[in-house]
């Protein structure tokens, strides 16, 4: 029998243990998609707006400015997303390359969804929303 971590009560191991194991899983999941868990999920973002502003991605997605512009560069790069405008009123869009790419990045989604599922059980929900919830509070 494995002799339990003397971390197992520390919130900040769990958590970063946790992230690992959820990334490393992520990764394997959107290989497909051709893009890290990060940038297909922020194209995914893009892709249920007409347009929108890098300020309103980084506060849904929670994430600084600086890493949201980082990621937008690579799916320019790309050709997934156009920036349009200039200094504080740039509009994000989606290409058609970039909107196509979406069904693939929902089935990594769901993929990825189906195997933390068979991890958690029952508890999936509450667990995801407890996470949520202490990450806004400690922002």
């Amino acid at each position: 029998m494995k002799k339990e971590s003397v971390y197992c009560g520390c919130l900040f191991f769990s958590a970063g243990a946790l992230s690992r194991n959820l990334t490393r899983i992520a990764e394997e999941e959107y290989r497909p998609t051709g893009l890290s868990p990060s940038h297909a999920l922020l194209l995914l973002t893009i892709s249920g707006y007409s347009g929108v502003r890098p300020s309103q991605l980084a506060e849904e997605m929670q994430l600084t400015p600086s890493t949201v512009t980082r990621l937008l560069d690579k799916l320019e790069s790309k050709k997934m997303i156009t920036r349009a405008g200039a200094g504080k009123s740039v509009i994000v869009k989606a290409t058609t390359r970039g909107l196509a790419l979406v069904p693939t990045i929902k089935e990594a989604w769901l993929r990825l969804y189906h195997r933390y599922s068979k991890a958690t059980g029952k508890n999936r929900e509450k667990l995801t929303r407890w996470v949520y919830d202490t990450a806004q509070k400690l922002t």
